[in-house]
């Protein structure tokens, strides 16, 4: 049977990837009590990295708009395995932080970061509203543009 979520992802037509296997030595998620942390989700499609660059400089802004919903798959896509396949189990979006590979100039994250935010409204609705951070860096791992991680409350 379909669950809620699902009906409305494939309403939207989102798919949900495969969820990535970490790069390093972490977990890709942590479960505590009535909520998963999901640690920090790169831009990687089939364990290879789509986007690569900074903000600003070889990447524009639709690019990094881009990189941060791919971002925001990767992470919907650790939370799925979290909740055992069951997207239905998250009551709340807590909180998004990203961080942004970005020249010192560049200053449209508020609307980088509304890629993933966004995201997350259209698919869990008032409970997809969250509080988040969003952060300009001078370098990310295999030099992705964009690293989103977040915390959810689940049943």
């Amino acid at each position: 049977m379909t669950g809620k979520i699902d009906a409305r992802l494939a309403q939207l037509g989102i798919t949900i990837p495969t969820p990535p296997v970490p790069v390093a030595s972490y977990l890709p998620f942590v479960v505590s009590r009535n909520q998963v942390t999901v640690a920090g989700q790169v831009t990687l499609v089939d364990g290879e990295v789509r986007y690569v660059g900074r903000l600003g400089d070889n990447l524009s802004v639709e690019d990094g708009e881009a990189a941060t919903r791919l971002c925001a798959l990767n992470v919907l896509a650790q939370l799925k395995a979290a909740c055992g396949g069951d997207l239905d189990r998250v009551t709340r979006v807590i909180r998004l932080n990203a961080f942004f590979n970005c020249t010192p100039y560049f200053l449209d994250h508020p609307r980088v970061m509304n890629a993933a935010s966004d995201l997350m409204a259209e698919i869990f609705g008032e409970n997809g509203k969250h509080t988040r951070v969003g952060v300009g860096v001078n370098s990310l791992p295999l030099g992705v543009p964009v690293e989103l991680d977040g915390v959810f409350e689940i049943a």
